[in-house]
């Protein structure tokens, strides 16, 4: 296998590999040509057809602001009315999955990879990846790390600085190091 097929199986994979490192410098292209959009104050639509363009899908009126990173952009699916804040950054070398009305606070990481404990395998260049999904109606605050494999439900808060290592029912609010359970919390939606 080579080391792309590793990876999109969810094998272990080198991540200095040219066809893998060839993701990344995509997703470097569209961040930048983002930028320079967002520093020349160009029009939303034409902000939109650009993200449109780099995604893998997109919902309507999404908006993301200046400082945005992301490792592929072809594996970021989000739905509609989706809220990216300042220095939002998503490494999406596997697929992330956003659902409908989702705001993500300033300077929060969402990973799908990951690396070996052991030295061995890190000095391999070892990438170990898993997906991220994330329900409805869910709001991030800043600061906040979501981890490789994690499930967000639908109608949750995750506070601000918390760190989600494990899945996250619907309807409640969540956060700390690593993020626990605080309260459950109605929708109203429904």
């Amino acid at each position: 296998m080579t080391e792309e097929e590793k990876l999109d199986a969810g094998l272990p994979y080198d991540f200095w590999d040219a066809g893998v490192n060839g993701r990344k410098l995509n997703a470097i292209r569209f961040c930048r040509e983002l930028r320079q959009m967002q520093d020349a104050d160009a029009a939303e639509a034409e902000q939109a057809a650009l993200i449109g363009r780099y995604f893998g899908s997109v919902g309507q009126d999404v908006t993301i602001c200046p400082g945005f990173m992301c490792d592929s952009g072809k594996n970021i699916h989000v739905g509609d009315q989706f809220l990216a804040n300042y220095n939002v950054t998503i490494l999406d070398i596997m697929p992330v999955h956003i659902g409908d009305y989702v705001m993500i606070g300033p300077n929060t990481l969402i990973t799908t990879v990951n690396h070996p404990l052991t030295p061995k395998g890190r000095r391999e260049h070892l990438g170990i990846s898993k997906p991220v999904t994330i329900g409805n109606d869910v709001w991030i605050g800043g600061n906040c790390t979501i981890l490789p494999g994690v499930t967000i439900g639908n109608n949750v808060v995750i506070a601000a600085g918390a760190v989600v290592a494990k899945d996250v029912p619907d309807n409640c609010v969540v956060g700390g190091v690593p993020a626990k359970f605080i309260k459950s919390i109605p929708n109203d939606v429904e």
